[in-house]
């Protein structure tokens, strides 16, 4: 049996305010994507940002980010954002993401999440969401 990563996909479709004068998606709104992708992950496993600030005061958010540009994403296309967890810690998050056209990869990306608390003190991810985060590291088929 091979180990291969489980992914949790976001779609969405481009508007005119996401692009330059060029009809072509301006770079840092794939952050957006990224970022609507993962949070989308996280209400999937019935959790949201503001639950868990208010009940276990922890915010996720973003250490490390590295974006490569394959191709450009136009005015009207619809997308895909593929988001694989890679590794979880008590304090870390790992995960790889995808933008797709038509199962053309557009943009691939590097993301290390921490957890802090309100204070900016690093919090200890809540065992739950541990755990359901590590179920989609590995499926074994």
């Amino acid at each position: 049996m091979a180990n291969v990563l489980k992914k949790f996909t976001y779609q969405t479709k481009i508007y005119y305010e996401d692009t330059d004068a060029g009809g072509i998606v301006y770079y840092a709104n794939y952050l957006k994507y990224f970022e609507r992708a993962r949070t989308e992950l996280i209400y999937s496993f019935g959790y949201n940002h503001k639950e868990l600030n208010d009940k276990f005061d922890i915010k996720i958010v973003v250490h490390k980010f590295s974006i490569t540009y394959k191709k450009p994403i136009f005015f009207e296309d619809k997308i895909i954002v593929e988001s694989f967890v890679r590794d979880v810690s008590n304090l870390r998050i790992e995960m790889a993401q995808n933008v797709l056209r038509d199962k053309e990869v557009l943009a691939e990306a590097m993301v290390e999440l921490v957890t802090i608390d309100n204070m900016g003190k690093p919090k200890i991810i809540p065992e739950d969401l541990k755990v359901k985060l590590s179920s989609c590291i590995q499926l074994k088929t």
